[in-house]
């Protein structure tokens, strides 16, 4: 597992690696013992996106606007350096020039700087949240995030329906372009992932990725390694890949009604599948209904864990949260553990020394925030955090027995009663 051009921190940027593999990279886990309860400290806040850690005790927030969205302005985006405890602004950025909404990204650098996508610009900020430089990004739409590689470049895309994605390559000291945009073969709404030096891109009917070549200095295709997992079907897009160091894992039928909850607003009348690919072999690969029922919806990736080989994955829009069991050998899934109801739809957090799994269950009247224990499914701790609105975007874990959970209209810090 490679992640050389993050800042060394236990959550540098989305996921926590750009393999999406959403565990700590260093800490350890809750730890929920029998007889302790969760907890929330609450703030309200614009459109909360995700947190990342800097160093020991540094906290830092990305949001967003939206009403100017609503009559086809642009929008903007702010980070700020919070309290780790209260959750209140320390520093905060001026608001950063943005573009067409959708929520971007923010990442820690190896260099120490903060780097933000969002809209169509990108933005380089100190660790006191001042603006040290901004470039415009090509497409005229929302960008979805971005990748840092190995070798420290940073890799971008555009959130694309119907043109053709478009990868760009921006220097992290200039925050220009280190060579020319590459056009990819199909348009892509999924964000990237990466492993090393290689990007990867979930298009709208098929995955493939992108090694880039010092001598050449550009990204280049991977003429061998391509798989079309829409093929004759019904399905729909496919949504981010999770990047085991092995296998590439995510999920399909990403088109959905989405606005203030998931649940029931699948598209397309097919069951979601889970999606395995060889990354050694494309024609190694298999494909299964997560919950096999009609109309299943996602929006975000599966999780791995690899110490106990399990994959969770699930179906949003009829609320199934199903694990299984990977034989490594025999690239054979074996169902584990399945919960139903059960209103799972962000990206989810993994503490692989306790083996502690958080993911949201959005009910009825809001939303909680569930530990399981993954190996079996075990309820180990819930906590409600209310709010209307089911979220979709990402958390992190904090300094210590805590975690924070970015859900839209707010932000919380969950810890040990």
């Amino acid at each position: 597992m490679t992640h050389l051009g993050y800042f060394n921190s236990p959550w540098p940027c989305e996921d926590g690696d750009p393999q999406r593999l959403q565990r700590p990279l260093s800490g350890a886990g809750l730890g929920v013992r029998v007889g302790e309860e969760l907890q929330a400290t609450k703030r309200r806040t614009l459109m909360s996106t995700m947190t990342v850690l800097g160093a020991p005790g540094e906290v830092y927030l990305l949001t967003h606007t939206a009403l100017r969205a609503q009559v086809g302005l642009s929008t903007t985006s702010r980070v700020e350096m919070i309290d780790p405890q209260s959750l209140k602004p320390i520093h905060r950025s001026p608001p950063l020039k943005g573009g067409p909404m959708w929520p971007g990204g923010m990442a820690i650098h190896r260099n120490g700087d903060l780097y933000v996508v969002y809209g169509n610009h990108a933005h380089r900020l100190n660790r006191q949240c001042q603006l040290l430089a901004s470039h415009a990004l090509p497409m005229k739409e929302a960008y979805n995030a971005f990748v840092i590689l190995d070798n420290g470049l940073i890799v971008t895309k555009n959130l694309s329906a119907s043109t053709p994605a478009c990868l760009t390559v921006l220097d992290p000291d200039t925050l220009q372009p280190a060579c020319a945009d590459l056009r990819c073969p199909e348009p892509s709404i999924a964000r990237l992932s990466a492993m090393g030096n290689t990007v990867y891109v979930v298009g709208v009917r098929s995955i493939f990725r992108y090694h880039w070549e010092t001598g050449q200095h550009k990204l280049v295709r991977d003429p061998d390694w391509h798989f079309d997992y829409i093929g004759q079907s019904r399905q729909t897009y496919g949504w981010d890949v999770v990047l085991d160091g092995a296998q590439a894992w995510f999920m399909d039928n990403g088109q959905h009604r989405y606005r203030f909850r998931m649940v029931g607003a699948g598209v397309s009348r097919t069951a979601n599948r889970l999606i395995r690919v060889t990354l050694s072999d494309a024609q190694d690969h298999q494909m299964l209904e997560v919950s096999g029922l009609l109309g299943g919806s996602i929006t975000n990736p599966p999780l791995v864990d690899l110490q106990s080989r399990t994959v969770v994955a699930y179906d949003s829009a009829n609320s199934v949260l199903q694990a299984w069991r990977f034989d490594e050998p025999l690239h054979r899934l074996t169902p584990l553990w399945r919960k139903a109801p059960f209103g799972a739809a962000s990206h989810m957090l993994l503490y692989p020394d306790t083996g502690e799994l958080v993911v949201n269950d959005y009910r009825q009247h809001g939303e909680e925030v569930v530990v399981l224990d993954i190996a079996s499914g075990f309820e180990k701790g819930r906590v409600r955090l209310g709010g209307l609105m089911q979220g979709v975007v990402f958390p992190s874990p904090g300094w210590g027995r805590d975690f924070y959970w970015s859900s839209m209209g707010q932000l919380a810090r969950v810890s040990i009663a």
